[in-house]
């Protein structure tokens, strides 16, 4: 048996292993309850296990992205209770929000910036907004996986930041259900429930490159009518905040012009309205100023000292 031990204990202790594999047996259940099986379930649980009995270094690591798990199951499981079956969905009223307060007259008719972008396209546009929008995961994750070998407490800060934006995003989704640009284009003002994900304008990079990449993105999204706030929009800036606080120098010119990015693109590809957008920027505005009141908290500070003890 091998001797390596990780707090205290050994690295193999039944209990531990019954722990794993009883959390492990219990979401594969629970999901394949809630919204069915998937092949991404098996694969989430084999690389937590893996890396939790590789080394006291791979564990460490695992569990500190455990943050990251946690959003992502109850993202996916919000497949089980769509938003529209709690409150009605905001079409034509958003829409006309967004065409009074941002529209643009465009040949004599006034359009909504998402409306205007659509009949002005281009190849270049097409391309580097769809790779602006490939980042919106792999940047925050390579900035948490950054934070996590140069500074633990900023990375559990990080991560912590990044859950209660989310949490923050999910609660206005189910209070303010709202459709996309793209539903208006396809579907018009009519509530369809059921209607699949969209690629909307992201089509466009998929042609350019002849591959399905975001059509295969969009067609496992958790919600058609979570468009406010735009999260995507919430990420960029939060990973923006904590570059500035690690004093990154030259990278957080690249995170600035990230969140620009993405913000632009959200809106050329019909995926958000301004208004969404500028939702997103508020809550990770609120999230980020939310956190750090947290953090004058005596027992919350206690609470976070232990969380990054245990990754350390």
């Amino acid at each position: 048996m091998q001797e390596n031990t990780l707090e205290g204990n050994p690295f193999f202790a039944l209990k531990t292993l019954y722990t794993t594999a009883l959390i492990s047996l219990a979401y594969l259940l629970l999901s394949v309850w809630l919204v069915g099986f998937k092949t991404d379930q098996l694969i989430l649980i084999f690389i937590f296990n893996t890396l939790f009995y590789i080394s006291a270094g791979t564990r460490k690591f695992i569990l500190g992205f455990s943050i990251f798990i946690v959003y992502w199951v109850i993202f996916d499981y919000m497949k089980a209770f769509p938003n529209h079956l709690y409150n009605t969905v905001h079409i034509e009223d958003l829409y006309q929000t967004e065409k009074k307060l941002f529209g643009i007259s465009f040949n004599g008719v006034l359009l909504t910036p998402n409306e205007y972008w659509k009949l002005n396209t281009n190849h270049f546009l097409d391309v580097i907004t769809g790779f602006f929008y490939l980042m919106w995961v792999p940047v925050p994750l390579a900035f948490a996986a950054y934070l996590f070998f140069k500074n633990k407490k900023q990375f559990v800060y990080f991560s912590l930041t990044f859950l209660w934006v989310n949490l923050l995003g999910f609660v206005i989704y189910y209070c303010y259900p709202a459709a996309p640009p793209w539903y208006v284009q396809e579907h018009g003002f009519q509530f369809i429930p059921g209607t699949v994900g969209n690629t909307g304008g992201l089509a466009r990079f998929d042609h350019f490159f002849g591959i399905h990449l975001f059509q295969g993105i969009y067609s496992k999204g958790s919600n058609v009518f979570a468009a406010m706030p735009s999260l995507h929009s919430s990420y960029p800036l939060i990973v923006l905040y904590y570059g500035l606080k690690n004093k990154l120098g030259a990278v957080n010119i690249f995170f600035a012009g990230l969140a620009l990015g993405i913000w632009f693109a959200a809106i050329y590809n019909s995926h958000h309205y301004l208004l969404d957008v500028i939702a997103g920027i508020l809550c990770a505005t609120v999230a980020i100023a939310s956190f750090n009141h947290f953090l004058t908290n005596t027992m919350f500070r206690d609470n976070l000292r232990w969380l990054v003890n245990k990754i350390r």
